[in-house]
């Protein structure tokens, strides 16, 4: 009598000790699944990412080489007859100026902003920290209020850092005003004699303070893209949330070429 009570208690316990073993099993399983789908995802990110830098390098070396050596045989003509012939030279420096301007249009389709952009986009001015004042003014009308710190001497930058540095304050400002809670943000340019620093602060909802930050909108090109355009100028760049709420964009610009 005593086996035949102790019998089936015997089986379910054993069964239920399978059961908890399979579940376990399972879940490693999974868990081991999406840690490799992940790392694949990344993978497939990574080589995309190469991919395209290797075709824009490629397409600029042939925009490039060729339309430079069209303007620098062009000028050499030009040079030649123009104190002979006056059309001929004309000529001359009407196609050179031809090429360059196919050369900007060609770089401007290459490696300008994805973004959509405004019909009088090409007569809009360079974009430069020296215009940073216009920008807050735009954000604080769409309700972003940002402070703003300027530190150092300011001084005339390269071309490619000045912009490399309006575009990344610009992303971070719209980012933090389309994804944010819309509230305050914090701007910082430090002048060094070998680098530029930039940071954009913003607040946020942050989850040690019971709230659940909002889950990212889109693919992420904008800061893919200024990571890459950093890169370029030999600099550093970093993108993450902060751990008492909002984002944190910071970037080090050095101002001599590696």
């Amino acid at each position: 009598m005593w086996l035949l009570v102790a019998l089936p208690t015997a089986v379910a316990v054993l069964l239920a000790f399978a059961y908890v073993r399979a579940r376990r099993a399972h879940t490693q399983a999974l868990e081991e699944r999406g840690w490799l789908l992940e790392r694949e995802r990344e993978t497939a990110a990574q080589s995309a990412v190469d991919a395209e830098r290797a075709r824009i390098a490629h397409d600029l070396h042939d925009i490039v080489s060729h339309n430079v050596s069209v303007m620098v045989i062009q000028t050499g003509a030009a040079r030649q007859v123009l104190a002979t012939s006056f059309e001929q030279a004309e000529a001359a420096l009407l196609a050179v100026e031809a090429a360059g301007r196919d050369t900007m249009a060609e770089l401007r389709h290459l490696l300008g902003v994805l973004a959509p952009k405004g019909d009088d986009d090409t007569l809009s001015p360079q974009p430069s920290l020296t215009r940073l004042t216009e920008l807050i003014d735009r954000m604080a009308f769409a309700g972003l209020a940002v402070d703003v710190r300027i530190s150092g001497d300011p001084c005339p930058l390269p071309t490619g850092v000045d912009v490399t540095a309006y575009r990344i304050i610009q992303e971070a400002l719209t980012n933090a005003l389309r994804h944010g809670d819309g509230v305050k943000a914090e701007v910082t340019v430090r002048y060094a004699s070998h680098a530029l620093r930039v940071e954009v602060l913003n607040t946020g909802q942050s989850v040690l303070t019971g709230g659940r930050p909002p889950a990212p909108e889109g693919d992420g090109r904008g800061l893919l893209g200024l990571k890459q355009r950093v890169a370029v100028y030999g600099g550093q760049f970093d993108a993450r949330r902060r751990l008492g709420g909002g984002y944190r964009v910071r970037a080090k610009l050095p101002l001599e070429r590696p």
